[in-house]
């Protein structure tokens, strides 16, 4: 019996936290009141049993010996627990740990990042502006964790077939977004794709840490840039090319595009469909503002955003 409860005892030990990397750990840790905190044991990376140690965190001394049971449930448990030698107070060894957020049924609570309004309010948006397998991936947090720390990476591993840029950061009053640029090795443009890209976003601040998943083919992700574009007063004609950064042969990736016209006098939007790149606009005003976008022509990609005004 003593056996069977001892064996039981050391099960839920190890449910309490899962390994992140080499000497870090995540605590999941249910968020309410009533639930208690979760029981990890720790131990001393010691050659010598017989040596004392004593374990510390931060400035609070936390037990002696190899083993120490440490309790974690709110962000101040969490953390650097070390263990030192009694004798020299050298640093044998440490571990860290992390709190994330779940609920009653298991799910991790997200509170980090700031979600997108479009599409669908996702965390982790994911853009291409062609089918070079280079894409574009961004999420945002609001400007009040300045020490938080990102680590995106394919599914398939580290050593998988998408490789990342560093996250760049660009702050917008209460919020700053990050950007990464990814590309999927060996990607060939012309082929049908068959496996779904699978991103994979860890987030810490200070102590708490969370992931969010991104699965999708390159296909779907694409939004191209803006046409270039301009009009002829003479004839009232717009006309418009390809931008720069779109996928070539346009015979093998046609965009089609559509046309805006803003009356200024008449308060009134007209808007026009091209596969052309011209269209003829009569009775416009001199004060009307005509503006181009553009999506992939054979599959349903998102639109382009609008051109700079044409004239």
């Amino acid at each position: 019996l003593l056996t069977l409860l001892s064996l039981f005892s050391f099960a839920a030990l190890l449910e309490a936290q899962w390994k992140l990397r080499e000497n870090v750990y995540v605590i999941e840790s249910e968020w309410n009141d009533e639930t208690p905190a979760k029981r990890v044991e720790l131990t001393c990376n010691t050659p010598d049993d017989t040596l004392p140690v004593y374990w510390k965190k931060g400035t609070e001394l936390k037990g002696t010996g190899k083993t120490l049971i440490a309790e974690v449930k709110e962000f101040p448990d969490a953390g650097n627990y070390t263990c030192l030698t009694a004798n020299t107070h050298e640093i044998v060894s440490y571990d860290f740990f992390l709190i994330t957020k779940i609920d009653s049924n298991g799910q991790m609570i997200r509170s980090i990042l700031k979600s997108f309004e479009e599409p669908n309010r996702t965390f982790l948006k994911c853009e291409a502006k062609n089918y070079s397998g280079i894409f574009i991936c961004s999420w945002m947090t609001e400007n009040e964790s300045p020490n938080v720390k990102f680590t995106i990476r394919s599914l398939e591993g580290s050593q998988g077939d998408v490789t990342c840029s560093s996250p760049v950061a660009h702050t917008d009053r209460s919020v700053t977004e990050y950007t990464v640029q990814c590309q999927k090795e060996n990607y060939c443009p012309f082929a049908e794709e068959h496996q779904p890209v699978e991103m994979f976003l860890e987030v810490i601040d200070e102590v708490e840490y969370e992931n969010y998943t991104s699965s999708f083919f390159i296909r779907d992700i694409i939004k191209p840039d803006p046409p270039q574009c301009q009009y002829v007063a003479t004839n009232g004609t717009v006309t418009w090319t390809y931008p720069r950064t779109w996928s070539t042969p346009k015979s093998y990736f046609p965009l089609t595009f559509r046309v805006k016209v803003e009356s200024t006098k008449k308060h009134k939007i007209q808007v026009y469909d091209a596969e052309e790149q011209s269209i003829q606009i009569p009775m416009t005003g001199p004060k009307d503002k005509i503006s181009v976008r553009a999506r992939d022509r054979y599959y349903n990609s998102s639109w382009s955003e609008w051109s700079s005004h044409c004239r």
